[in-house]
């Protein structure tokens, strides 16, 4: 089974991607590890955001964590509702490392939250991992998850915020990412917006926005290799009027009106270019990838 493998780590026997804990205050003393610990030529990155996010929150996951696939970084979240379980499945969907540190021990009867045990489950069978300061049957409380937080900003080059309340736990993980002397970067989201009041602070605190993939592997010290769109003659009119009604992103029975076409044939161009990468959909949203 998944969760009968937890191994106990002290700081002697801590891989080298974990060597970035000893520069924080406040380093564990032992830690817990089920899985797959970060191989050493990964470049991590922590993730965190609302629990409550929005539909905008989940695009800008999606997006920007797509962009990094096939790049030497692992996505490091907190297992938790919302951001954190959307930055690993969108990490596992692209094929990068993700390691979970969830505010509980790692025992199957205590992980928190119940919900995610599936996700955790499926994070460690991609070899990925899950890791924790408190012992396998530790439950969760209040005060366990700005202290996991610690382990999350100082394990990582850089911690990017999506979404985030002015009253956030998620603003927690930011401030100590900057105590700690690593990179902040940060999502601009709808100013009308009570999820962007977090983000937007740090903005004006000096935080570096983020806009693209290509905004984090500089961030990260990575460079972004040159990958050219496919040229617009290369697609069909149909194609092409797609994209020159996804200048902003459209509901999906909008699209088809405004395409004009049978709803069969519709249907079937549309599905057929989210195959081939040139939009995507959310909750019956489409959106242009070019």
């Amino acid at each position: 089974m998944v969760f009968e493998t937890i191994t106990k780590l002290l700081p002697s026997e801590w891989p080298p991607a974990f060597a970035p804990l000893f520069e924080t205050p406040e380093p564990p003393k032992e830690l817990w590890a089920l899985g797959t610990l970060p191989p050493p030529d990964l470049t991590l990155l922590t993730v965190v955001g609302s629990r409550n996010y929005t539909t905008y929150g989940k695009q800008v996951i999606e997006h920007l964590i797509g962009g990094l696939r096939g790049y030497p970084i692992g996505i490091i979240s907190g297992l938790a509702l919302g951001v954190d379980g959307l930055a690993h499945e969108a990490a596992l969907a692209n094929g990068l490392y993700t390691l979970a540190v969830p505010g509980s021990g790692l025992g199957e009867d205590v992980l928190y939250p119940a919900s995610h045990k599936k996700l955790a489950g499926r994070i460690v069978e991609q070899s990925g991992g899950l890791l924790s300061e408190y012992p396998p049957t530790a439950a969760a409380a209040r005060w366990t998850f700005p202290a996991r937080n610690r382990i999350m900003a100082g394990l990582a080059k850089a911690t990017l915020l999506i979404e985030a309340s002015s009253k956030s736990g998620t603003l927690i993980t930011a401030r100590m990412a900057v105590d700690y002397n690593r990179e902040l970067l940060v999502v601009p989201g709808n100013i009308f917006s009570k999820n962007s009041y977090g983000v937007h602070q740090f903005i004006k605190l000096g935080a570096t926005p983020v806009t693209s993939a290509e905004d984090i592997l500089y961030a990260l010290g990575l460079t972004p290799e040159e990958r050219p769109p496919v040229p617009l003659r290369t697609l069909s009119p149909e194609e092409q009027k797609v994209l020159a009604l996804l200048n902003e992103p459209r509901d999906r029975d909008e699209l088809i009106r405004l395409l004009a076409l049978p709803t069969a044939e519709a249907t079937t161009l549309l599905m057929m270019m989210e195959i081939n990468g040139h939009i995507a959909c959310d909750i019956n949203t489409y959106r242009s990838l070019r």
